[in-house]
């Protein structure tokens, strides 16, 4: 099972769809397409989806949306429901990692656009992720291949 998958299993059955898994890999793409786990080697961001501390991990822990499976979460991964510790176990722990991208994405009020909106797509990664270098003509393959591998 991939972690991905993993994950997904950990929460709700409505928020395992094919819409959700083409976010997550497009972000994954997206966010680390060399899969380094670290921005930029030693940058504020971890895991595969770049979450830094401050930023993604404490708006999922303290989502009202989001904190209860994030707690949950964390303890199958065994990782204190803590900031720094969360943060720390992106870069390792791949589970960890795709189920704070979906808590994210679940944090929006807005429906997950359709599997073929990739101009959709966009607009939720840019409301919930907030790129600060933003590339916005890579997205569309990153998508497209989200897309394939369903």
């Amino acid at each position: 099972m991939n972690a991905v998958c993993e994950a997904l299993a950990l929460f709700p059955d409505r928020m395992d769809t094919p819409e959700a898994r083409v976010m997550i890999g497009a972000i994954q793409r997206q966010e680390d397409p060399r899969m380094l786990r670290r921005q930029m080697g030693n940058g504020p961001a971890r895991g595969l989806y770049q979450f830094e501390r401050l930023g993604g991990v404490i708006g999922v822990m303290r989502h009202a949306a989001t904190r209860a499976m994030a707690e949950h979460l964390c303890a199958v991964r065994e990782v204190e429901f803590a900031s720094e510790a969360i943060w720390s176990a992106l870069e390792f722990d791949d589970v960890l990692a795709a189920g704070f991208a979906r808590l994210l994405l679940w944090s929006d009020p807005f429906a997950l656009p359709a599997i073929d909106d990739a101009a959709g797509g966009w607009a939720l990664y840019m409301r919930t992720w907030r790129p600060g270098k933003p590339h916005p003509r890579k997205w569309a393959k990153n998508h497209a291949d989200a897309v394939d591998d369903l």
